[in-house]
């Protein structure tokens, strides 16, 4: 088996922590999960936001779920000669499916969720009305209480708040009524059923509900957090999270590349701008891949110029080996025939060891940078450098001679330095 290279992120147990879940998870044969996939996306549009295609979903799958509840009380009320009581959850099934074939034409949520709402709540309190009371009805009003439960998915805490209320009003106005109305002639076992039906019923249409809104909420905040890892390394992110208000640290060793293309500015005068752009994408994608191999990371591109850096966030002692592999791989990358628009391209590399200071910088678009001697340094590693060439300064060459192949250039005259020994990295020893 091959062996993981020192630092590189592993990105399997975040892939697996990433994957989604089929809806509320329940485990149903494929093709009933795809079923229920296709009744709770009927009222769903292409650009609807994350929490609207939530709350959607919450309402037609709630709905679907409780009208195919509703017809044992259905057949069981009709089969008992009490008509009016088998027409309330008749109603409700007749109300809900005519409800969901104007929301599958109109996509619009307000209508369904208000109607089902508002059904949820009032006809458990007829139904058990209807039936004379608690003991006669099993208690149906406890169905009710789904009201609040879906306002407090589809409509936040303020609504939901509300509609608990309301479920507190009726359930008061179910035991003042009470001892007012004549009890149905109900069979005491269909009574019991109906008390067990009831009862779990309402606890599974709850918890069935709560559950798949909460791996929908997981699900959306798994997105959120790679994305957030797609902008700060996974230690920072982790910071941030816990809700440290400043990233600032100072490093004390860290090896920093600079790369700028070289003949980039000649080739945007004839070439096409999708051409550039995913010329510059392919490209840097191959550099993300490989800091990703190398454990190194990836701070930031500025235009057509690509810096990374080696020891940071998580301190390692093989940097400054890190970075000149992934120079020598990043030329390596531009060597040869090149295909797409302009004229050829090489690159420039600079290379320096030593401390910066590293954080988070920003409140919207914010990102990880680092500051310092050693990135200044590197950046004219860079500038005054040789196309095709990686030119590393007087502390990376003594951090690296004995493992790489140098050739020393010399003394050059710096800008905003003044005169600086560099070396020229050609490959590993031996290698």
């Amino acid at each position: 088996m091959a062996q993981k290279e020192p630092g590189a992120r592993s990105t399997r147990t975040e892939d697996a922590h990433l994957r989604t879940f089929p809806i509320a998870d329940i485990r149903t044969p494929g093709r009933d999960r795809i079923a229920i996939e296709r009744i709770a996306s009927i009222g769903l549009e292409p650009d609807d936001p994350e929490d609207v295609r939530i709350a959607k979903r919450v309402v037609t799958l709630t709905a679907g779920l409780i009208t195919t509840l509703s017809t044992v009380w259905v057949v069981t009320y009709f089969a008992l000669a009490l008509p009016l009581s088998a027409a309330i959850p008749l109603t409700y099934q007749v109300v809900t499916i005519v409800s969901l074939i104007v929301f599958a034409r109109t996509k619009r949520l307000a209508f369904l969720r208000e109607t089902q709402l508002a059904m949820m709540l009032l006809l458990p309190f007829l139904l058990q009305l209807s039936l004379g009371g608690f003991a006669p009805s099993s208690g149906v009003v406890l169905w009710s209480f789904t009201a609040p439960v879906g306002a407090l998915m589809i409509g936040g805490v303020r609504s939901s708040l509300a509609w608990f209320v309301a479920f507190a009003v009726v359930v008061f106005l179910s035991g003042v009524l009470d001892p007012l109305i004549a009890p149905a002639e109900v069979p005491t076992g269909i009574r019991i059923a109906f008390a067990v039906m009831n009862v779990l019923g309402v606890s599974a249409t709850a918890f069935l509900l709560l559950r798949y809104f909460v791996l929908e909420r997981e699900k959306e905040r798994a997105k959120s957090e790679r994305l957030l890892l797609n902008v700060l390394p996974a230690p920072i992110a982790a910071r941030l999270r816990d809700a440290e208000s400043t990233i600032a640290d100072r490093v004390e060793d860290v090896t920093v590349l600079f790369a700028d293309l070289v003949g980039f500015t000649q080739m945007l005068a004839s070439a096409e701008a999708h051409d550039v752009v995913d010329m510059l994408n392919g490209l840097f994608s191959r550099f993300d891949e490989l800091a990703e191999r190398h454990g190194l990371e990836k701070i930031k591109t500025i235009g057509d110029a690509y810096m990374v850096a080696g020891g940071l966030p998580t301190p390692r002692p093989d940097h400054a080996e890190a970075i000149a592999d992934m120079a020598l791989e990043m030329i390596r990358e531009l060597d040869g025939p090149r295909a797409g628009p302009g004229p050829p391209l090489e690159l420039r590399i600079g290379i320096d060891t030593g401390p910066v200071v590293a954080g988070v910088i920003g409140i919207r678009r914010f990102i990880y940078d680092v500051w310092g001697d050693t990135v200044n340094a590197a950046s004219r590693m860079e500038s005054h450098g040789v196309p095709g060439k990686i030119q590393v300064t007087e502390r990376s060459y003594a951090v690296l001679r004995d493992r790489y192949a140098f050739v020393e250039r010399g003394t050059i005259d710096v800008k905003g330095r003044g005169p600086m020994r560099t070396w020229f990295l050609e490959g590993r020893l031996g290698g």
